[in-house]
């Protein structure tokens, strides 16, 4: 794998998301530059901020428009966090926010148990503990794994979304990193 493109939205975790990377020997780049997110091996949406905030910089950007092109043409792409949520049709978020349409679905907000949603869970089926930091859940019929009752993984395609931060989740992150940067 040659190129690693991380979708710089103008905040997010696009440091620690590079660091698992390059701790997996992976070296990455961030950008919100179409040419190199159509073009890139594998491409990661990071998670962390504002859905209003991050779809209105990938929209100036063309970012929008290319991580459509790139999913219509079966490229590689990771959504973490809020990276899987943007990739959805809508989200309660901030009053109400277009996502990408990658999905079918929407974001709501968390109002049961604990909000923000923070710490170590475990993701069925997949049997693994994660890290999650969240206030908000994917509500989508592409949903393949979940934790405590909520979407914890989509996938349409070549299309994985996480809710949880494989990058903030030790060993058993960067193992599921590895897997996905080993099927693009």
């Amino acid at each position: 794998m040659n190129d690693v493109v991380v979708v710089d939205y103008g905040a997010g975790n696009t440091r620690s998301v590079r660091a698992a990377l390059g701790h997996l020997g992976h070296p990455s780049v961030v950008t919100s530059d179409p040419a190199l997110i159509t073009s890139g091996d594998f491409v990661v949406l990071p998670g962390v901020g504002s859905a209003r905030s991050a779809m209105e910089h990938l929209d100036a950007t063309g970012a929008s428009r290319a991580l459509r092109e790139r999913h219509a043409s079966g490229g590689a792409t990771l959504g973490i966090c809020l990276g899987m949520q943007l990739a959805l049709e809508t989200s309660e978020e901030d009053g109400g926010v277009t996502g990408l349409g990658l999905l079918p679905g929407y974001v709501r907000r968390l109002h049961e148990r604990r909000v923000p949603r923070l710490g170590w869970a475990i993701v069925d089926p997949w049997g693994d503990a994660y890290y999650f930091a969240h206030s908000y859940a994917v509500e989508s019929a592409d949903a393949v794994a979940t934790s405590e009752g909520i979407t914890a993984a989509v996938q349409r395609g070549s299309f994985l979304g996480v809710q949880f931060h494989p990058e903030k989740s030790a060993d058993a992150g960067l193992t599921f990193l590895e897997q996905c940067l080993s099927r693009a």
